[in-house]
């Protein structure tokens, strides 16, 4: 974890921050929590990736800790047609602990139905809060 301290000059200056891999940890979010029909593979995949407090925000929901975030997936993809996938759109970035994904969902032969933009915080190497943003659609 990144800590500030201050050198002999009064200049603040920052530690090495925790190592996280956000690209691997946030596309293994979307494959193997957004994804998952299967709720016993989905809580154990929460259990890899995400803190046991961890929160999730997206416009319609606010769930906090791995079942409630494991319901409202659930409850997201029984809404979606059974083809429906979330892919990922490059590769996620991030520094400090915040990784950001784009990612788009539809038919995986079809056209594009949403994209967005997922931002998490990692803590521990985990995802401790996860926001989740709609892009507007085009009309």
């Amino acid at each position: 974890m990144a800590t500030n301290s201050m050198q002999n000059t009064g200049t603040p200056t920052i530690g090495a921050a925790e190592a996280v891999d956000f690209d691997a940890l946030m596309q293994a979010n979307l494959v193997r929590v957004f994804n998952e029909h299967d709720s016993d593979r989905r809580r154990a995949a929460l259990r890899d990736l995400y803190a046991e407090d961890a929160n999730l925000y997206d416009p319609d929901t606010v769930a906090t800790g791995r079942e409630a975030i494991s319901a409202a997936v659930g409850a997201l993809l029984a809404s979606l047609p059974p083809d429906f996938v979330f892919l990922p759109v490059g590769h996620a970035v991030g520094h400090n602990g915040v990784g950001r994904l784009f990612w788009r969902a539809g038919p995986p032969s079809g056209p594009v139905a949403v994209t967005g933009t997922d931002i998490a915080h990692f803590e521990g190497g985990r995802i401790k809060l996860l926001y989740v943003f709609l892009d507007p659609v085009p009309g």
